[in-house]
This record gives C-alpha cells, structure tokens and sequence, in this order.
C-alpha cells in the first residue's frame, strides 16, 4: 500500500496536470479522469514495483472523428511543454510521462452517448468500461471485510517477484476480484483468501509456480489450524517477499 508521503506526492502530480491540461486545452478537453489500479487503490509502491503508473484519462471534444494519434500528438506536445526535463515517450496507446516518484500514461480519449472509447492503436478507437473493474474490486472488498484489496496487492507482488510479471495486472485483478467476491461464506483467515486467489488464476498463467504457491499456504494453514501462528507466518513468507 503506498504511503502517506508517496500517495500525497502522486495526488500533488494529478492535480497539477489536470490543471495545465485546461489551461494548455481549454474547452477542447471535456475531462480528466484518473483510473487504473491507483484509482482502485491496489497500485503497489515505486519501490516494489518499478512499472507502477497513474492511469490519466484525458477526454477531448472530437466532432471530426480525429484518430487516436491526432490526439497522441497533441498530448505529446502539451508534455513536452511542460516537462520538458522528464522523460517522455509514446507507448502506444499512450503517452509517458516519467516523473522522479511516479510514470504517468496519459490516454486520449472521446465520449460519446455516455460511453468512452481510447485508442487501439494509432488509427483505431476502442470502447472501454473505466469503471466496471473499480466496481467489482470495491464490491468485492466490502463484502470480504476490506480483505480483497491486501490481497490483491499481495498476489500483484508475487506476479512481479515469482512469476515474472507473466500474468496481466488488469487480467490479475479481475479473476481475483471475482472469485473472492463470497469468499466470506467460507474463508476466515488471509491464508484462505490468499488460496482462493491463487485458485483464481492459476489457469491464466504458470500452472507450476501458482501450483508451487498454493502448496506452501496449505501447510501454512496447516500450522495455523495446529495453533502455531508464527510457523505459519515464517511458512508464507516462503512465497510470497515482504513488501
């Protein structure tokens, strides 16, 4: 989870941006909306995770059917004029803004009859549901007693340190939101939450180290069903590194 010092500086960034992009765009830009896992609050910290970026939505009013790389260039130059010492490229379909604490992806997109479409690719758009992930990850947490997001975190780690980023974060987040979204019906501990997680993707990625994994947190619930909680501990930590 990040902390305080780190969430104030991101959020410090945000709004910043969001600022200049309406005085850089005026009326051309409708909306800034910030989404991906630093929305859902499951954005892991810089120092564990190198890759770890704020997803910023910039909607333009496009009544000429521009393409996606109309806009691509556009934000470039707003980027470049503002932060002309970061280091900033397209990857596609964004723009990067590399900041000292923190990557932002600006994404392009337009609205239309309510829905939003970012490009796929340079000459195509796309239709996205910003908020539907959010929903099922919040949903899922309250549910669970606010466990579902520690795990989530949890498992985006082990992807990163055990599983060679092999599985997508979005896809990640997904097939762990869902699965544990009645888990309280039947789990009790953080171990049995972290099994079903692992349960939850162990065919979207290498079968052997989810496999590996879950065989390690069942002899920690072993342990703790034999009331020896810190062997348990020092059992998971086998798995999965401190964050």
């Amino acid at each position: 989870m990040l902390c305080t010092t780190e969430h104030d500086k991101i959020k410090t960034s945000v709004d910043t941006i969001k600022f200049r992009l309406s005085y850089y765009f005026g009326t051309t830009v409708t909306e800034k909306k910030v989404f991906g896992s630093y929305d859902r609050g499951t954005i892991l910290p810089r120092k564990v995770d190198s890759c770890s970026d704020v997803d910023l939505m910039v909607v333009f009013d496009n009544p000429y059917e521009y393409q996606p790389q109309t806009f691509l260039n556009k934000l470039k130059a707003f980027a470049e004029t503002y932060y002309s010492r970061s280091e900033i490229y397209q990857s596609s379909p964004t723009i990067v803004l590399e900041l000292n604490h923190i990557m932002f992806e600006l994404v392009p997109a337009y609205k239309q009859y309510g829905c939003y479409y970012i490009p796929d690719g340079p000459v195509k758009w796309t239709f996205t549901d910003t908020d539907g992930l959010k929903k099922t990850v919040v949903d899922s947490n309250i549910n669970n007693g606010y466990k579902v997001k520690p795990v989530i975190r949890l498992i985006k780690h082990w992807n990163i340190q055990k599983n060679k980023r092999d599985l997508p974060s979005y896809l990640l987040e997904k097939r762990v939101a869902d699965n544990l979204m009645y888990a309280y019906l039947s789990c009790t501990s953080y171990s049995e939450y972290v099994l079903g997680a692992l349960n939850a993707i162990k065919y979207s990625t290498d079968y052997s180290a989810v496999d590996k994994a879950i065989s390690i947190v069942d002899e920690a619930l072993n342990l703790e069903s034999h009331n020896m909680p810190y062997s348990a501990l020092a059992k998971i930590k086998e798995a999965f590194p401190e964050i």
